[in-house]
């Protein structure tokens, strides 16, 4: 099996997420020996946000890093888990939402693909690039 990032490398709907985590300095940090939950957002993702802001972030390292770790969450939290929560303390420090009564959101962005195993974690797959307060 694969570490996290090498994971969403080889799944190839996670160019902009990859970009963004070498250009924050993470890759050492998700190749790490975690374990790690990962809410990887796709390219059509990043695409839904307003233009500019991928390249405005690619500039702000801090930010970048900080939008980057609001994505994780320490330990290996499965899907049969994450039902069970209704918030979940990220490594940027403050809390997603969690919402499993129509399928699973974390804030306002839905699990599209849950349980993507990792040698050092797992990867659920949203919708939506999630933005810290």
């Amino acid at each position: 099996m694969a570490d996290i990032v090498d994971t969403a490398v080889k799944a190839g709907s996670f160019s902009t997420l990859v970009a963004a985590v070498k250009a924050a300095g993470l890759v050492d940090t998700l190749k790490g020996t975690g374990p790690f939950t990962v809410f990887a957002p796709t390219d059509e993702a990043f695409a839904k946000l307003p233009a500019g802001t991928v390249d405005g972030l690619l500039k702000d390292i801090p930010q970048l890093k900080k939008i980057l770790t609001y994505h994780v969450v320490s330990g290996k939290v499965m899907a049969a888990d994450v039902t069970k929560l209704k918030s979940a303390t990220t490594v940027e420090g403050s809390d997603v939402k969690i919402d499993a009564s129509h399928g699973v959101k974390v804030n306002n962005s839905m699990v599209t693909t849950a349980d993507v195993a990792a040698d050092n974690g797992v990867i659920h797959i949203i919708d939506a690039v999630l933005m810290p307060a």
